[in-house]
Parts: structure tokens; C-alpha cells; sequence
């Protein structure tokens, strides 16, 4: 399973958040892959469009300084402020996109490649660790952010020693729809994502939900601009999952969890609840609230690499994933004969990931952030490009409507 999160480094909601204080986690191993790599920005929205490339430079241990690649293709590393405000980021970086721009990318990791039309994106920086400054992204949850009522959008790539890896992200939020496809030796990767519509129909699918999901939807100047992930909207959602977590607490009272962890060190799991409990062996999990289903990573879900065990590791992503899709009442072998169409099946359920699916064209894409969980280890649910020898990236901004 070529992950999301292993690439990227940490929770979709710390990559929301609107500032990235600290370094992403990469993947070091034996190099494959180039120093640098070319991008084909393209720009088929019908709008005046501008692209942000930005991330941590070079490989983990080797830099990590937040770095924009400007329009000539130099790298413009933010210095850091003398002062504990936020600072404007000192350089425009926007890379006008009018048809096809071609840019070249070095090594980065964390990455992301914005698009936005018709006005620029404003970035600040601040005080980052050490002699680093760190960057205050657009932020989609604050009315107060000077980006909030702008069309903007991101893909999600790293660029390490091992390979490229790039996804398109609608763990956040949907907005203006984004394609990727990877030219490496030997062949082509492709994911769609969206059509042009798809924030129109998405936004009607939730409102025909009624109750707290008609928040999730966010309006500009009479358009729909985005639409948020139910995690971002807490207080509206308060309660909302945890009739589900109790029937699931009920059923595997009498009856046993398997969930496969899909790794020969670690192998088949089985687990129980007891008291307040499900455990697998030592592994203890607390029953998850509403926020921790849909944001995998707190309560039982919070996520502590350097502690904990492979079998935590291996468990926390099935079941977060079977929750989200509200499979656990109906299969008790995860994620083996998990099946896509009993997914979003339940009530309560994601409805949010369930409308972002009906929707793609070919139901792939990250709509949770441990949406790449399958039966089979081969297939891929999450809508990603990777490869060891890429030789082209192009990331396609099209119509919102």
C-alpha cells in the first residue's frame, strides 16, 4: 500500500491548518528518482489561472526549508521573520498559467501545487523551528483569511529519493477540479478526478442531507467555492457518528474482529471489546467520537509513529477506514470482502466521502485520509501517481462549472 500519509508525512488536518510550523516526514532510501523533475501546469478552467509550487526543500535530513518555485524556475526560500507576526512572504511567487507552463522542480517533500484564478493567493511567514521560517497556507475554515472567497485548489506531491509521488487531496475540501498524469519509463499514470460540475452536484448532495451537512458547503459571490469535509465543522457534527460506534461496540462484545493487516510480519489480527475496550491482543482502543472517525488521528486513531507498535499501525487505518465507510456491522473480516458498493451504506454514515465517490468518474480519490485501505492490496482506491522514474508530472486545472 503506497500511502498518502507515508509520502505526505502527517494527518490531513495538521496539512490543513494554516501553518505548516514544522517539517513533513520523507521517504529515505537507495536513490531512483531525479534531483529535479519537469511540471506541466495546464490550465483548462476557461479563467485566468496562477500555480503555487511550494513544500519542504530537498530530502529530510538533508534541508527542509519551505521553498516556492517562482515563474523562472529559481527556488525562493522565505527567510524568517525577525519578529513573532506574521510577515508577508517577500517575493511574488504565482506562475502564471495560460494554456501550458512548463516548470522544473527539485527534490521536495510535503508538497503542494495550487491553482487559483482570476486573483493571486497571499502567503505569510513566521517563525519556524530553528533558523527556518514556516508558511502560513491560504486557509478555507476562516471568513477572515484573505483567501477564503478566492477559487483556489491544490494537488499533493513529494518528490524524494525513491520515487515522485503525487495525489489529488479532497480530504480537506472539494473545490476547483484538478487531473494528474505521470509520464515514467516504461509508461503512463493517469487520474482524472473530478469533472467540471462537481462542486455544483457535490454541494446539492449534501444539501439534500439536510441537518448539519448543508455547513459543509461554502459560497462566494453567489458560487459555490468549496465544499468542506464534516471535520472541519465540529460543533455542527457533535455527536453525529457515535450511534454507529455504540452498535459497533455492541456487536463485537459477543463476536470477534478479524482485520488482516495485510503484512507478513504482522499478519492476521483478532480482536474483542472488553469493558470500554476493542483489543487486539495488547492494543487497546477506546471507542472513537464523530471527530475521530472522520479525522483519523485522535482519540484511538491519533497517530504516534516513533511509539507506536507495527500492529497499532497496521490495525489504525482498517478500522478508521471501515468506519468511515460504516462497513464494520455488516463485515466483520477487514478489510477482506469489503466490498465499494456497501460503502456509505449505513445511517449515519460519511455522506461526505459517499457524495465525493458518486462523483468521480472513476471513484478514485482520497475523501478520508485513509481512503486507500482495500481488500486488495493491489488496487487503489485513493486516486494516486507514483513511480521511481518519472519523467513528467502534468497537473491539469480545469472548469468549476
Amino acid at each position: 500500500m503506497v500511502s498518502r500519509r507515508k509520502f505526505l508525512g502527517i494527518s490531513a488536518a495538521a496539512l490543513s491548518a494554516p501553518l505548516w510550523a514544522r517539517p513533513l516526514v520523507a521517504v529515505a532510501s537507495t536513490a531512483a528518482a531525479p534531483d529535479n523533475l519537469k511540471f506541466s501546469l495546464v490550465n483548462n478552467s476557461g479563467a485566468t489561472a496562477y500555480a503555487y509550487i511550494t513544500g519542504q526543500h530537498g530530502a529530510q535530513a538533508d534541508d527542509g526549508r519551505p521553498v516556492f518555485i517562482k515563474a523562472d524556475g529559481t527556488a525562493y526560500f522565505p527567510p524568517r521573520p525577525g519578529g513573532a507576526e506574521p510577515e508577508p512572504l517577500g517575493e511574488d511567487c504565482a506562475i502564471p498559467v495560460d494554456g501550458t507552463t512548463e516548470v522544473t522542480v527539485p527534490r521536495m517533500f510535503g508538497a503542494r501545487v495550487y491553482f487559483v484564478t482570476e486573483e493571486k493567493l497571499e502567503f505569510q511567514v513566521v517563525q519556524g523551528e530553528g533558523s527556518n521560517a514556516a508558511v502560513v497556507h491560504p486557509n478555507f475554515v476562516s471568513s477572515e483569511d484573505a483567501n477564503y472567497g478566492k477559487n483556489w485548489t491544490f494537488a499533493e506531491f513529494t518528490l524524494d529519493q525513491t520515487q515522485l509521488y503525487a495525489n489529488i487531496s479532497y480530504v480537506d475540501f472539494v473545490a476547483a477540479p484538478i487531473g494528474l498524469k505521470l509520464d515514467h519509463a516504461g509508461g503512463t499514470q493517469e487520474v482524472p478526478g473530478l469533472p467540471a460540475g462537481s462542486i455544483d452536484n457535490i454541494a446539492s448532495g449534501l444539501r439534500d442531507q439536510g441537518g448539519p451537512w448543508t455547513s459543509c458547503v461554502q459560497e462566494a459571490g453567489g458560487n459555490v467555492v468549496r465544499v468542506l469535509n464534516p471535520n472541519h465543522r465540529p460543533d455542527d457534527f457533535a455527536g453525529y457518528m457515535e450511534p454507529y460506534a455504540d452498535e459497533v461496540w455492541a456487536k463485537y462484545s459477543s463476536e470477534t474482529l478479524i482485520i488482516d493487516s495485510q503484512r507478513g510480519d504482522v499478519g492476521i489480527l483478532e480482536g474483542k471489546v472488553e469493558g470500554d475496550e476493542l483489543v487486539f491482543g495488547s492494543e487497546r482502543f477506546s471507542k472513537p467520537n464523530t471527530i475521530d472517525i472522520w479525522g483519523c488521528n485522535s482519540g484511538p486513531f491519533a497517530n504516534n509513529p516513533g511509539s507506536d507498535s507495527e500492529e497499532r499501525k497496521a490495525i489504525v487505518p482498517r478500522l478508521a477506514a471501515a468506519f468511515n465507510r460504516t462497513t464494520l456491522l455488516i463485515n466483520n473480516e477487514q478489510p477482506h470482502s469489503e466490498d465499494p458498493s456497501t460503502f456509505y451504506q449505513h445511517d449515519p454514515t460519511n455522506h461526505y466521502s459517499r457524495v465525493v465517490h458518486e462523483n468521480i468518474p472513476d471513484g478514485k480519490g482520497y475523501a478520508f485520509a485513509y481512503d486507500d485501505v482495500s481488500a486488495n492490496t493491489g488496487e487503489d482506491h485513493s486516486g494516486k501517481v507514483n513511480h521511481g522514474e518519472p519523467e513528467l508530472l502534468t497537473v491539469t486545472l480545469n472548469a468549476i462549472r
